[in-house]
């Protein structure tokens, strides 16, 4: 496989040498896609980015090994049933149990996680405050790192809501924290969703938290991208507020991925166009 370096091509030219990354999930959106080939057109590089649905996490492995596939994001609800499948695993995907990146080296593969780089820094961005009671709702994998970010930032006023008690006990109990599976009365200070309620599809107009916990809160975190103003996102506005958007997440981590699948260093302005660009509305 050509190093990140030779990747240089007048932009959308593919060939035998397009190095191809490639995300896999569930329920797929046009987001990634959209940023990483922004990206890729923009610096000239022969790269193409494309976003599969699929169930079989195992095959599909095989597939990016065998067919030398640069670079993987992994999405719900893979994040976990892909590190048996994977060959080493960088300290971000280890110490929270969770991959959302894998970079192929000539058939070797590493997985990290980018979710947490991304949650860390819209936390201190926002100041976030430690010391205030968060209410994080969700136990899959950014909710595992959005936990970890909260452990490493000294937060120990902490409760973990989630529909199964032996998941949200498990990742509470990690960290010292408080797990329920019963919406505790209005009061944190963050409000934090690591679902998918609120994202295109059944749950769009779900409200992850009543509009009485949104009103008490100082800030709300939604990690749902699509669509970014989610019905958790609106009510934070319209009670005036600090909100975090899953669209803002979803940059982050890209870029984060963007680096480890090419080798290029992006300024914050690259990364804010690529994001206005990938939420727009294609042209029909």
């Amino acid at each position: 496989m050509d190093a990140p370096g030779t990747m240089t091509r007048a932009p959308h030219a593919i060939d035998a040498e397009t190095v191809v990354c490639i995300s896999l999930s569930s329920r797929p959106t046009n987001i990634g896609t959209r940023f990483h080939n922004f990206l890729a057109a923009e610096l000239g590089l022969n790269l193409l980015y494309k976003a599969f649905r699929t169930t079989d996490i195992v095959g599909a492995i095989a597939g990016v090994r065998a067919l030398g596939i640069r670079g993987c994001s992994v999405s719900m609800p893979h994040k976990e049933s892909v590190i048996p499948l994977v060959d080493a695993l960088e300290p971000s995907a280890r110490a929270i149990g969770s991959v959302n990146t894998i970079v192929n080296d000539d058939g070797v593969l590493t997985a990290s996680n980018t979710d947490y780089l991304a949650i860390e820094t819209l936390m201190a961005e926002r100041n976030v405050d430690p010391a205030l009671p968060v209410l994080l709702r969700g136990t899959g994998g950014m909710a595992k790192a959005i936990a970890a970010v909260l452990h490493a930032r000294g937060a120990e006023a902490v409760t973990v809501l989630s529909r199964t008690e032996t998941a949200g006990a498990a990742l509470a109990a990690r960290y010292g924290f408080r797990a329920t599976t019963s919406l505790p009365s209005p009061g944190a200070a963050t409000l934090i969703n690591a679902t998918p309620i609120g994202m295109t599809g059944p749950d769009a107009s779900a409200l992850a938290f009543p509009a009485d916990h949104v009103a008490a809160a100082s800030t709300v975190i939604d990690v749902v991208a699509s669509p970014w103003r989610t019905p958790l996102i609106a009510a934070a506005e319209d009670a005036g507020v600090e909100r975090v958007s899953g669209d803002a997440v979803i940059a982050l981590q890209a870029a984060k991925q963007f680096t480890a699948y090419t080798g290029v260093e992006l300024t914050r302005d690259q990364v804010d166009r690529a994001a206005r660009y990938s939420q727009a509305t294609p042209p029909r």
